[in-house]
């Protein structure tokens, strides 16, 4: 459940550049993660997992 403001959502009441600011960090934070995750399995063969690669 969403914390409510009266008988709104919290989110209804953030304005515009608010919600801009909020999905430009979202999506920097994924750009991380996608990158830390890129990074750590850059030199596995595609399509095997890794217990196949130790065999």
């Amino acid at each position: 459940m969403t914390n409510r403001i009266g008988n709104k959502d919290i989110a209804q009441h953030r304005g515009q550049e608010e919600k801009k600011r909020m999905r430009a960090s979202n999506l920097a934070l994924e750009a991380e993660k996608k990158a830390i995750a890129k990074a750590k399995y850059r030199n596995d063969v595609k399509g095997q997992s890794a217990r196949a690669a130790q065999a």
